[in-house]
């Protein structure tokens, strides 16, 4: 049996968003230890608020605090906690229903162990020590003995509202490519480029799938091919990526391959950024070690003519 290639692999970008008037009320209640729903035309109170009635559509703004006390309405125990969840110990995701609300707030509850959960139970809010404006600030939810919370009163106005949010969105996860993307990694390590025809349309795909994406079927015949090709289109990046230690602007291009049924993508480089065009003739270029080229430059062949590359656009 071949050995069977996998790697740790983390998707991670921040997610920026500014406010509408509600959404800043209820973060920036958070912020100050008061929770805020919205009214809606037919006299529900929705927690987390929303600013569009989801049954009519309307716009509503009709701000209403609630009780920092409630009620589990459903939930499910969570034994590991993950990097970056609420909790470091295991804790219990729980929809509470706050006294004074119709809907039910997503949050998780600390508790010793799945048999001190039930539907049902009553809850209140343990705030945390520091609070910026986030659903974090709610740290967790704890057992609650006592009777409904005491709302403040407050009108959900607030000096130095927050106006917007950064949400840091990450995936880690393991990849395996299998037995057909496996194959092009090992031949790219010999500095060989090698796809996979279809049995049918006969189109040779870079980086092979193990299957074509048109016609369905398996593919298993390898086809080498550039290395040399074509940029069929491309764009320059402006914005320096986290821990890629290439100088802006630089140019990320498709490149068809010679002979090859499917563009790859490759960064150009030997040219200034303003001077790369379709139908530009490159080669790969690697690096001492390297398992891939490390970009493509000119080969100083004529461009490439457009009706050459134009179904791989």
């Amino acid at each position: 049996m071949p050995e069977v290639l996998k790697a740790p692999l983390v998707v991670e970008f921040p997610f920026t968003r500014s406010l509408g008037p509600v959404q800043s009320a209820f973060l920036t209640g958070l912020r100050e230890r008061v929770v805020l729903g919205v009214r809606t035309t037919d006299g529900r109170t929705l927690v987390p608020p929303v600013e569009y009635d989801p049954v009519t559509a309307e716009e509503i703004h009709d701000l209403v605090e609630v009780a920092p006390t409630g009620t589990v309405t459903t939930w499910a125990w969570n034994p590991e906690p993950r990097r970056g969840q609420p909790l470091d110990t295991p804790f219990a995701w729980v929809l509470v229903r706050l006294d004074g609300a119709d809907t039910a707030l997503l949050h998780v509850l600390d508790a010793p162990g799945p048999d001190a959960v039930r539907t049902g139970m009553r809850v209140r809010v343990r705030w945390a020590p520091e609070r910026f404006g986030a659903i974090t600030d709610i740290a967790c939810f704890e057992p609650h003995d006592g009777g409904p919370g005491e709302p403040t009163g407050h009108d959900g106005r607030f000096e130095d509202p927050v106006t917007g949010i950064v949400a840091a969105a990450r995936l880690d996860y393991v990849y395996s490519p299998g037995r057909a993307q496996t194959a092009y990694i090992e031949n790219l390590s010999e500095r060989r480029t090698v796809g996979e025809r279809c049995p049918s349309c006969h189109k040779v795909y870079v980086p092979p799938r193990g299957a074509c994406p048109t016609c369905g079927l398996a593919t298993s015949e390898q086809v080498e091919v550039g290395p040399r090709g074509t940029v069929t289109t491309y764009c320059i990046v402006n914005i320096k990526a986290k821990n890629l230690d290439i100088e802006v602007p630089y140019v990320y291009a498709h490149i068809a391959l010679d002979g090859a049924g499917l563009a790859l993508h490759g960064r150009i480089g030997g040219i200034p950024y303003d001077e790369v065009r379709m139908g530009l003739r490159v080669e790969p270029v690697w690096t001492e070690g390297g398992r891939h080229p490390d970009h493509y430059r000119p080969t100083g062949e004529p461009d490439a003519d457009y009706e050459t590359y134009k179904e791989m656009l």
